[in-house]
């Protein structure tokens, strides 16, 4: 079904459901010792994982000195999680500040590649925490302080900032283009009608009658969602006040921090209503089986192409209860295939049959050849919940206050697999007619559907009689 915000999260949580990761009993490992140098830790070389540290030593094991350098999957990690505890502008001072002081230390100029990568990886994974002018200030700060008269070392940064700030305006023409899209969509008036609503003039077949073609097109939107949300935004999802922080949690104006996932939510509940508005739509009972045959053909394909959110909005879309509520139309479709797809996503078993496929398809990914063998998008709001529960099931800070390292690898491995997900280009060519009525076509509120439902197949039962009833005797101009 379309998903929900509610207070607390942003997303419903399933009962029953419980986080995959077993957590540490708090206060079990040992902390490894403070002061400078890599230190053991998870993703650092030359020692035993990290499952606990306090933050201070998680900072000094960013920097670099003249023979130690943290690798990708270290710094990824902490730069991923670290915002729970320190804003990333003060983060990036501290981070400037140690980096001078070990040079000092040194008594030489840091290596230039390797002083540079930490912070090039951090502009490339994580550009939006330099939209901040503190950021990029610290970032400029560190060029003229560190190895001022080395040439190379200042041209390798200046390309870093060059680049940061392509990034930069490519995430603003996206956050453009979301604007448009929604201001499309809330144009869109939901408003109950006294009979059936008026038929909209064009229905999804006149666009587009092949269902492989429109799973395509369905995956190019997907893809492009995907592209636009940060890894932070998993993170900032769920943010709460530090404990040991006495100011204000990180991110005062949460809205604008996860703005590209609610996007997605948005357009999967909209692809939900969309397929619900499609089938209660035609006057007939055949055009409206027509059209339950077409969008089940259109659900395999994307299943097929590895696009499971598409498939899991398709078939909630076509399981409200308008719709399957219409057994005259269903009788005359034919579902065998349907009843195959709705397996492979039944929620029994925390989805068991879906998780099984997702492996399928990220195996595949991982050994493909083509860009059409790579496409993995996971069923979004699940990802989402993982992460969630993950989050709520174990504790940020262990009872001695460290960061409990352990649990932000695991954060750190399904938002990693997330990135790798995301970053396929789309191989199909573009339609811009159906992409044009996937984002902008009229689709009926839910009482609307309720309306074109009783209309087309006469209520059953009391209940539905009454809701009729009740439906009849909203006024209104127009249910789209």
């Amino acid at each position: 079904m379309p998903q929900t915000a509610c207070s607390g999260t942003m997303f419903t949580t399933p009962s029953g459901f419980s986080p995959h990761l077993a957590c540490a009993e708090p206060g079990e490992e040992e902390a490894p010792q403070e002061g400078p140098g890599p230190g053991p830790g998870a993703c650092l070389s030359d020692g035993p994982p990290i499952t606990s540290a306090s933050l201070d030593t998680l900072i000094q094991n960013l920097v670099p000195t003249a023979d130690y350098y943290p690798e990708k999957a270290y710094v990824f990690t902490f730069l991923l999680s670290a915002r729970l505890f320190i804003p990333p502008p003060e983060l990036l001072a501290r981070v400037c500040e140690m980096c001078i002081k070990q040079q000092q230390l040194d008594q030489s100029p840091l290596d230039t590649v390797t002083s540079c990568k930490s912070f090039s990886q951090w502009t490339e994974t994580f550009p939006s925490d330099f939209r901040d002018e503190k950021m990029v200030g610290h970032l400029k700060d560190i060029i003229h302080r560190i190895a001022p008269c080395d040439e190379a070392y200042w041209k390798t940064l200046n390309q870093v900032l060059q680049k940061l700030s392509q990034r930069l305006s490519l995430m603003s023409q996206g956050e453009e283009s979301i604007v448009k899209v929604s201001l499309n969509a809330s144009s869109d008036k939901l408003v109950a009608f006294k009979t059936k609503p008026p038929p909209i003039q064009k229905d999804i077949l006149s666009i587009c009658n092949d269902p492989y073609t429109l799973a395509q097109q369905l995956t190019h939107v997907e893809l492009e969602h995907l592209s636009r949300i940060g890894p932070e935004e998993f993170v900032q999802a769920f943010v709460q006040k530090d404990p040991l922080d006495g100011t204000q949690p990180c991110f005062s104006d949460q809205k604008k921090k996860t703005s590209n996932l609610e996007a997605y939510v948005r357009w999967f509940n909209r692809l939900c209503y969309l397929v619900a508005t499609e089938i209660c739509m035609p006057a007939k009972k055949k055009q409206r089986a027509q059209v339950i045959e077409f969008f089940i053909d259109v659900a395999r394909e994307c299943f097929n192409i590895g696009n499971f959110n598409s498939l899991m909005a398709i078939i909630s879309g076509m399981n409200m209860s308008p719709v399957s509520r219409l057994k005259k139309t269903w009788s005359k479709a034919k579902t065998a295939k349907f009843f195959i797809l709705e397996h492979q996503m039944d929620p029994t078993g925390n989805f068991y049959n879906y998780r099984t496929a997702l492996r399928g398809a990220a195996h595949r990914s991982q050994t493909a050849n083509s860009n059409r063998e790579r496409i993995v998008i996971p069923f979004f709001s699940l990802l989402i919940k993982d992460i969630y529960f993950l989050n709520e099931g174990c504790a940020n800070r262990l009872p001695n206050g460290h960061v409990n390292f352990e649990k932000f690898v695991e954060l750190a491995r399904q938002v990693g697999e997330f990135m790798t997900w995301k970053q396929v280009e789309c191989p199909f060519e573009e339609d811009r007619a159906i992409l044009h009525y996937l984002h902008t076509a009229p689709i009926f509120s839910e009482d609307g559907l309720y309306l074109a439902s009783y209309e087309s197949e006469s209520p059953e039962n009391q209940v539905e009689k009454d809701r009729w009833k009740a439906l009849s005797t909203v006024t209104g101009k127009t249910t789209f």
